[in-house]
C-alpha cells in the first residue's frame, strides 16, 4: 500500500505479518513492582465520556469515531486476524437485527443481507459451470487440432464431425469429412511420408499451444501456473496473497489451461478447475458488501466455491463438498456446508445444462458396471491399494527433489525453455503409442469401459467362439492379439506416465495432477484386472476360482480394476479418502463397488503414510515456505511458551507503545525504524502492564488522516489510547485519541503455558500472534511463523524455510 502524503512515503508499508515484534527500550522484570501504576485509571473508559478530558474539547479529538477506509484490513503476504473479523461481522450482524425493528426498509436490508450468501452461491455455481463447459468444449477441439481438421466446419472436433456421417459404427472415426493433415496437405493418409507429416503436425501443434500458454502465464498472471490447490489451501488458511485469485488470473488461468491440456502434457484441468472456481468466488465476493469488508466471510464463500470447481470437474457435486472439507478447508462451518452443497449443485447443474461432450454426462471417462465383485477379489484390490501407496511416495518424493532443484538452481530462470522441451519430449514419444497419443481423459475413459458386443478398443479384441449371448453380459473370454498388443502399449504408456508426469507438474502452465495419477492407476488395474481374467479362463478350476468363476461365466471385470487402481493412485498421492471414494463413485454411477474403492484408498494411504506424511499438496505449502499450520498433525513435545516467544536471550529489547505518553512523532519513528505488523500497547515502560494491542497498518492510515484532516495535529501531539487522558499543559497541541483502533483483547498466555496449547490456539482460533505475561506484565510475543519454525526444529528440519518464497 502506497502511503502518499504520509511523511513522504517514509513508513515501509510492505511487513509481513509475521515478523516479531521487538520491544525496544524495555527490561523484562519478573518482579512486580510495588509503584506500578494502577490500571483503575482506565475507570473513565467504561463511563460517558464527552471527548472533553482534562484539556475541554478544544485539545481533544476522537478521531475515528467513524472508521477510516483501511482501517482493519490487511497487507499483502499477511494473515488475518479470525477473532477479529468474526467478532466484526457479529457485531455487524447484531446491529442489522436491531434495526430490522425499526422501519420496514431496514427489516427489507435484513432479509436481503440473510439471503446474500445464497444468492452470491448461485452465481459462483453458473459461472464455475460456465466456464468449466468452455473449458471442456475449448480444450477437446484443440486435442483433436492435432490429429487433423473438419472439413464440415473447422470448429467440430472429431467426435462431432463424424456425427452426421453415414459410415458404419466400426468406421465412425475415419469417416469423410474428417481429414488428417496428411490428408489434407499430401492428398491420402497412408505411407511412411503421411506418417512422418502426422508425426511432425502433431509435435509442432503441441509446441505451439505449450509455447502461448506459458507466454502468457508469464507476461500477464504469474500466479495463474501450477494446481492453484496448495496456495487456495494457505489462503483458506488466513494467508492473503493479493491477485491470486483477481480476474486476470481468471482469465489467463483459463486460456492457458485449455491450452495446456490441449498440449497433450502429462497433466490435467481438475486441480485447475477448482483454483478457476475459487476466482469465480472471489470476484463476485465484491459484489456484496458483507464478503467484500470481511476477510474470514469471503473465506466461507471461497471453500463452497471449491467444492463446485471439484463439482464441474468430475460431476461429483457431493464429492466436491466432501473433497472442500476434507482437503482444502481451514474453517468449515454448517452453514458453509450447506452452501456449498448449493453452489456444488448450481455447477454441476449448469454444466449438465452445456453438454460438453455430447452424452449427457458431465464428464468423458463417466461408466456404469452391472456385473458384482467376488470377495476374493479384494486380494487384487488391495495390491493395487499397495501399488498407489506406493506411486503417491515415489511421486511426491522424486516431484519435490525436481521442484526445488527448480527453484535453487538455474533451470528455474529459463521456465518457456523448460516447457518447451518437456513438451517436445512428452509429443515425441507420446505419438507411435496411441494410448499415450490420445487425451488423457479419452484414456482413462477407455481403460474404465467394460467391453461390450459392439466394442472395436483393441482392448476388447477377444476370441469370440460363443453362439449366444444376454444383451451385454459377455462371459470371460480368451484374450486376442489385440489385447495383447494393447497390454504392451499400456505398459509403456505407464512407464511413460510415471516419469514424465515428475517434470510436468510445477511447471509454469496451469497443471493439475488428479487426471496425470488416475492414469497411472487405471493402466496399471486395466493391466491386473486382464491378467487376473485370464488367470480365471485358463484355470476356472483352480480352488480360489472354482466357487464363483465357472466355464462360461461373466466373473472378472477388468475395467473395475482400472477404476480401483486410478482411486489407489490418486489417494496415494493427495492422501484422500472419503471424497475420494464419494468422488469415484459418483463417476461410475454404482453403489456396490464402494468397499473395493474404500480398501484401495485407504491402503494406498496407509503405504504412502508409511512412507513419508505429506500429500502432494502439504509437501508444496511446505517447499514453498507459505505459513500454512496443518490441523491434522499432533504436536506432542514439551516445550513452553517461555521457548518460543520472542525476544529472546541476547535479542534486542521489545519495543512496545505506551498508552499515554508517546507523541506523534515518537510513534512515527518506532513504525518507521521497524518493519513489524503491530505493537503491544502498555501502561508505561517501567510497569510492562499489557493494554492492548494495535496493528502498523492502522497506525499509519489513522495518523497519516489526522495530520490531513484534523486541525492542530502535529508531530509533538500525544497519542492517547484510553478514553482518559492525562492533563497537559493549555498550550499544549491537540490529543490524537486512538482508542478505537486498539484491541483491547489481545489473546495472552502465560510463560509457562505448554506450547501443545499454544500451537492448538493457533490452529483452532486462527490467531495471528499471541502475547506472553507473567504475573501480567508483558514478557513477548508468539507468532504464527515463530510456532511454524518450532514445528520444524523440533522435526529437525531447516526453521528458515517457513517464509513466503
Amino acid at each position: 500500500m502506497d502511503q502518499k502524503g504520509y511523511r513522504r512515503g517514509s513508513f515501509q508499508s510492505a511487513t509481513s505479518d509475521e515478523d516479531m515484534l521487538e520491544i525496544a527500550g524495555a527490561s523484562v522484570d519478573f518482579s512486580m513492582a510495588d509503584d506500578d501504576p494502577p490500571l483503575d485509571r482506565e475507570i473513565g473508559a467504561f463511563s460517558t465520556y464527552n471527548g472533553g478530558g482534562m484539556n475541554g474539547t478544544s485539545t481533544m479529538m476522537d478521531f475515528l469515531e467513524e472508521p477510516l477506509p483501511g482501517v482493519g484490513t490487511y497487507e499483502d503476504f499477511n494473515t488475518i486476524d479470525w477473532v477479529r473479523e468474526k467478532s466484526r461481522d457479529r457485531d455487524r450482524h447484531r446491529e442489522i437485527t436491531n434495526r430490522s425493528k425499526e422501519s420496514t426498509w431496514a427489516l427489507l436490508h435484513s432479509v436481503s443481507d440473510a439471503f446474500s450468501g445464497w444468492l452470491l452461491m448461485l452465481f459462483i455455481g453458473l459461472l464455475a459451470g460456465s466456464l468449466a463447459g468452455l473449458i471442456d468444449i475449448s480444450a477437446h477441439w484443440m486435442t483433436d487440432l492435432k490429429e487433423g481438421v473438419c472439413l464440415a466446419g473447422f470448429w467440430f472436433n472429431h467426435e462431432h464431425c463424424c456425427w452426421k456421417s453415414n459410415t458404419t459404427f466400426t468406421d465412425r472415426d475415419k469417416c469423410p469429412e474428417w481429414k488428417s493433415w496428411s490428408q489434407l496437405i499430401l492428398g491420402h493418409g497412408e505411407g511412411a511420408f503421411a506418417y512422418i507429416l502426422n508425426y511432425f503436425m502433431y509435435v509442432i501443434w503441441a509446441l505451439m499451444f505449450s509455447l502461448l500458454a506459458v507466454l502468457l502465464v508469464k507476461g500477464f498472471a504469474p500466479y495463474a501456473c501450477g494446481s492453484g490447490i496448495p496456495e487456495i489451501k494457505t489462503i483458506l488458511s488466513g494467508f492473503i496473497i493479493r491477485g491470486y485469485l483477481g480476474k486476470w488470473t481468471l482469465v489467463i488461468k483459463t486460456i492457458t489451461l485449455v491450452l495446456a491440456v490441449s498440449s497433450g502434457l502429462s497433466l490435467g484441468k481438475e486441480g485447475p478447475l477448482v483454483h478457476v472456481a475459487c476466482c469465480c468466488g472471489n470476484i463476485l465476493c465484491h459484489l456484496f458488501t458483507k464478503y467484500r469488508k470481511n476477510e474470514a466471510k469471503r473465506r466461507e464463500v471461497l471453500s463452497a466455491a471449491a467444492a463446485a470447481g471439484v463439482s464441474v470437474a468430475f460431476g461429483a457435486p457431493i464429492g466436491g463438498v466432501l473433497f472442500s472439507l476434507e482437503e482444502v478447508s481451514y474453517y468449515f462451518p454448517l452453514k458453509t456446508l450447506w452452501r456449498s452443497f448449493f453452489a456444488a449443485l448450481v455447477a454441476a447443474f449448469t454444466l449438465r445444462s452445456i453438454n460438453p461432450f455430447g452424452n449427457s454426462r458431465l464428464v468423458l471417462f463417466y461408466v456404469e458396471f452391472h456385473m458384482p465383485w467376488h470377495l476374493l477379489e479384494l486380494v487384487p484390490f488391495i495390491l493395487l491399494g499397495i501399488f498407489g501407496g506406493l506411486w503417491g511416495a515415489f511421486f511426491i518424493r522424486s516431484n519435490i527433489a525436481w521442484c526445488r532443484r527448480r527453484k535453487t538452481t538455474r533451470l528455474g530462470k529459463y521456465p518457456v525453455l523448460e516447457v518447451l522441451v518437456v513438451t517436445a519430449i512428452t509429443a515425441v514419444l507420446a505419438f507411435p503409442n496411441e494410448y499415450t497419443r490420445m487425451s488423457t481423459s479419452e484414456l482413462i475413459s477407455e481403460l474404465f469401459n467394460d467391453c461390450g458386443i459392439l466394442d472395436s478398443s483393441k482392448l476388447c479384441e477377444y476370441v469370440n467362439d460363443f453362439n449366444s449371448t444376454k444383451g451385454d453380459d459377455l462371459p470371460d473370454r480368451a484374450a486376442g492379439p489385440g489385447v495383447y498388443t494393447a497390454m504392451w502399449q499400456l505398459a509403456l504408456a505407464l512407464i511413460m506416465k510415471v516419469f514424465i508426469t515428475i517434470f510436468t507438474f510445477g511447471m509454469k502452465v496451469p497443471s493439475g495432477l488428479f487426471i496425470p495419477s488416475m492414469a497411472v492407476g487405471a493402466i496399471a488395474g486395466r493391466l491386473l484386472g486382464v491378467a487376473v481374467e485370464q488367470l480365471a479362463f485358463y484355470h476356472h478350476d483352480w480352488a480360489i476360482f472354482s466357487g464363483w468363476c465357472s466355464q462360461g461365466a461373466d466373473c472378472i471385470t477388468p475395467g473395475l480394476y482400472a477404476m480401483v487402481g486410478a482411486a489407489a493412485c490418486l489417494g496415494g498421492v493427495t492422501r484422500m479418502t472419503v471424497s475420494l471414494v464419494v468422488i469415484m463413485f459418483e463417476l461410475t454411477g454404482g453403489l456396490e463397488y464402494i468397499v473395493p474403492l474404500m480398501a484401495a484408498a485407504m491402503t494406498s494411504k496407509w503405504v504412502a503414510d508409511a512412507i513419508g506424511r505429506e500429500g502432494i499438496y502439504d509437501a508444496h505449502i511446505r517447499l514453498n515456505g507459505y505459513p500454512f499450520l496443518e490441523a491434522k498433525e499432533e504436536f506432542s513435545h514439551k516445550t513452553r511458551a517461555m521457548d518460543v516467544m520472542r525476544p529472546r536471550k541476547n535479542d534486542p529489547p521489545l519495543t512496545v507503545i505506551t498508552q499515554d505518553t508517546m507523541t506523534v512523532e515518537d510513534v512515527e519513528t518506532i513504525v518507521t525504524s521497524t518493519t513489524y505488523s503491530g505493537y503491544p500497547v502498555v501502561v508505561s515502560r517501567v510497569s510492562q502492564r499489557l493494554v492492548g494491542f494495535v496493528l502498523r497498518r492502522d497506525l499509519i492510515i489513522s495518523i497519516e488522516n489526522a495530520r490531513k484532516k484534523q486541525d492542530g495535529i502535529v508531530s509533538t501531539s500525544v497519542i492517547c489510547f484510553t478514553d482518559y487522558c492525562p492533563p497537559l499543559p493549555p498550550s499544549s497541541p491537540s490529543v490524537l485519541k486512538l482508542r478505537s483502533i486498539l484491541d483491547l483483547s489481545p489473546f495472552t498466555v502465560t510463560d509457562e503455558t505448554p506450547m501443545e496449547i499454544v500451537v492448538d490456539i493457533f490452529r483452532k482460533l486462527g490467531l495471528r500472534q499471541c502475547l506472553v505475561t507473567h504475573n501480567g506484565k508483558l514478557l513477548g510475543i508468539i507468532t504464527k511463523k515463530d510456532v511454524l519454525k518450532h514445528i520444524a526444529q523440533m522435526a529437525n528440519q531447516d526453521p528458515d524455510s517457513i517464509l513466503f518464497n
